[in-house]
């Protein structure tokens, strides 16, 4: 009896990189398929909520980014250390198809599959190619994009699968929308932690800044650093604004389909949360990201009217306050970006994926 065919994932260790990497872990299993998960020690320890019948391969690899000059001199090295096995591996188990999802633990598996001639693709989860996926753009069978429009240099063809979600996004998928008016609105502030800051900062004061007849009807669910609490409270307080503060909310999707419009950071997995779910919003790109990616996958929504964009610099309590009087004010304004939002989404991102995969396997790699 035949084994079932192997899809080798390759992948860096953080979660923008590792959660769409699960989800098509998950849906190949559910269709037959063995799955192997390359990633380096780092990646390792951040794939425990990869299922049990996934094996786990650690490679050797390294960055750049971290480490003093002998470390980076080594780099690679153990690159080409972390190649070498991965060839050895895919000679013993021919893999049908090999994705990478980014991060440098992704370049011996993506190296070996180009040296085998192994059926290849990349997923990039942001507006701008990492660097990895655009070291290896020009040499996979496919780039699948997260985020539209991703940015590509001439003569790469990408195709829009979108950035897979949560089971409890997809729950809330298109949730129905009720607009603004004189009732309880709901008003979500989410940011990661590196990037909470600036939004403790300013989205207390402009929402205090409102009138009396909107700050009334308002609830704020905003998450904030454990050291920005004390104070966020405070001036929602003196604001006299119903708000819930914390470090994380474990209800997200809840909170978003409920809420009447969210202030966020624009990080790949927020913008794919906000799009699949269908929410006016107001984006704010985290500056220090890497080629400013962020800013790019601001562009998704704010393209089809779906989002209001502030640049960091321009990020002040009174450019807040006149914008959100002039969502909170005009229903019709805030449908039609909650709809153009839902429309930039991708609620089948993981079937588009596993199609891309599946139509791969039944083709040989040039």
């Amino acid at each position: 009896m035949a084994r079932p065919p192997l899809l080798l994932i390759a992948a860096g260790g953080t979660g923008g990189h590792m959660f769409p990497a699960q989800a098509l872990a998950e849906a190949m299993l559910a269709r037959g398929w063995r799955v192997t998960l390359s990633t380096d020690a780092r990646g390792a320890r951040y794939a425990g909520g990869f299922p049990d019948a996934v094996r786990i391969a650690e490679v050797s690899a390294a960055t750049f980014a971290r480490g003093g000059l002998a470390a980076k001199l080594a780099v690679p090295l153990r690159i080409l250390g972390g190649v070498a096995a991965a060839v050895g591996g895919m000679i013993l188990d021919r893999p049908r198809v090999v994705v990478g999802f980014g991060g440098y633990p992704s370049i011996p598996a993506l190296s070996a599959a180009w040296l085998l001639r192994v059926p290849r693709m990349i997923h990039e989860q942001n507006g701008v190619l990492g660097r990895v996926n655009a070291a290896f753009a020009r040499r996979v069978n496919r780039v699948a994009c997260g985020t539209s429009p991703t940015q590509m240099a001439d003569g790469i063809a990408s195709e829009f699968t979108g950035n897979p979600v949560r089971a409890s996004v997809l729950e809330r998928a298109g949730a129905g929308y009720i607009p603004p008016g004189d009732y309880p609105m709901g008003l979500l502030v989410i940011g990661g932690s590196q990037g909470a800051r600036i939004l403790s900062d300013v989205v207390p004061a402009a929402v205090a800044a409102l009138p009396e007849e909107i700050r009334r009807n308002l609830s704020v669910s905003h998450q904030a650093r454990e050291e920005d609490i004390d104070r966020v409270v405070a001036a929602y307080e003196a604001g006299g604004v119903a708000a819930e503060i914390a470090p994380f909310f474990n209800d997200i999707p809840r909170r978003l389909s409920e809420c009447q419009l969210v202030i966020s950071r624009a990080g790949a997995s927020s913008v794919a949360d906000i799009s699949v779910i269908g929410r006016p919003a107001i984006l704010v790109p985290y500056a220090a990201a890497t080629a400013n990616h962020q800013a790019a996958n601001a562009k998704m929504l704010s393209s089809v009217q779906a989002a209001v964009v502030y640049p960091e610099s321009q990020f002040t309590a009174a450019a807040l306050t006149e914008s959100l009087h002039a969502i909170l004010t005009d229903p019709k304004g805030a449908r039609q970006m909650a709809q153009a939002a839902l429309g930039a989404g991708r609620a089948d991102a993981t079937d588009r994926l596993v199609a891309l995969v599946e139509t791969l396997a039944r083709k040989e790699a040039p």
